[in-house]
């Protein structure tokens, strides 16, 4: 991770946090003195299993992924870009080891809030409780999509799927073994597919 050197604020996720649910000016003044920015290169990796991961990111450009290995095999599980918090689920809400790895797959920069922070503003911020139930919403309805996804018995219609409740327009930038591996494809198999579909 490299750290934002401008001496500027960049508050994005503060905007982002305001269009989810009105932010009171204290929050927003909390926020402005906790949030940090950051950038990671391509395919660096963020956090690592069996650490704590103790950051929430926001995307404010860029696309990562989360994975697991089995038998030195890695299998996508999620796949997020502009606009989308991610972290690692049991490292940060539970605040224990993480189960999984995180990987940016572009040069991604984002503002992120550390756990003590994200803590503070839940006991503290009415706002952000109704912003967390939002955000656990949403996060629900994407499980439900992964979880039909991955019912689908046939590989072509996985990715029509796949292509009909994301965004298209990053379809193309996901490196092909990777949309394969969460797609649970060969990428031999996903490539013959997209030929067909497009």
């Amino acid at each position: 991770m490299h750290a934002n050197q401008n001496l500027e604020k960049n508050l994005f996720i503060i905007l982002y946090l305001n269009s989810i649910y009105p932010l009171s000016s204290e929050l927003k003044s909390y926020l402005a003195n906790k949030i940090k920015s950051c950038f990671f290169r391509k395919n660096e990796i963020i956090s690592r299993a069996g650490e704590v991961c103790n950051r929430l990111y926001l995307i404010k450009k860029g696309m990562v992924r989360g994975y697991f290995l089995i038998d030195s095999t890695e299998i996508t599980t999620w796949i997020d870009s502009e606009n989308e918090i991610f972290t690692s689920i049991t490292g940060f809400f539970r605040n224990e080891k993480s189960r999984e790895f995180i990987q940016s797959l572009e040069e991604t920069h984002c503002d992120y809030l550390d756990y003590e922070d994200y803590k503070y503003c839940l006991n503290h911020f009415p706002e952000i409780r109704q912003i967390n139930r939002i955000m656990l919403e949403q996060y629900y309805i994407l499980a439900e999509h992964r979880v039909y996804l991955a019912r689908i018995p046939n590989a072509k219609k996985r990715v029509l799927y796949f292509m009909e409740n994301i965004r298209p327009d990053i379809v193309g930038r996901i490196p092909r073994k990777h949309l394969a591996s969460f797609l649970a494809m060969r990428p031999e198999t996903l490539s013959r597919i997209m030929k067909e579909i497009l």
